[in-house]
């Protein structure tokens, strides 16, 4: 299982959404882990993103997350493979 930052930006019609009923945030994290990612951490900010959420899922559960969230319209994403510090200096320490 890997883990991945997803950067989140919402659209008028996301902000909207989310002005009017804020606990659509937990339905949507709900739906994300019914497609198999779960939902590790995540935070709102303040700045270029509006939300920062980490997952845990496998390569193809991240990229059918990613465009069902994309496709609705509300939102864009930006989504980072997050590889725990001694993994990488493991890896890269191999060659």
């Amino acid at each position: 299982m890997a883990t991945f930052l997803m950067l989140s930006t919402l659209g008028p019609e996301g902000m909207a959404t989310l002005r009017q009923k804020p606990e659509r945030l937990r339905e949507v994290n709900a739906e994300v882990e019914a497609m198999g990612a779960r939902v590790v951490a995540q935070w709102a900010l303040l700045g270029q993103y509006d939300f920062a959420t980490v997952l845990e899922c496998d390569d193809k559960t991240v990229t059918r997350v990613a465009v069902a969230l994309g496709a609705r319209g509300t939102l864009k994403t930006k989504t980072m493979i997050a590889v725990p510090v001694e993994e990488f200096i493991e890896t890269i320490g191999a060659s």
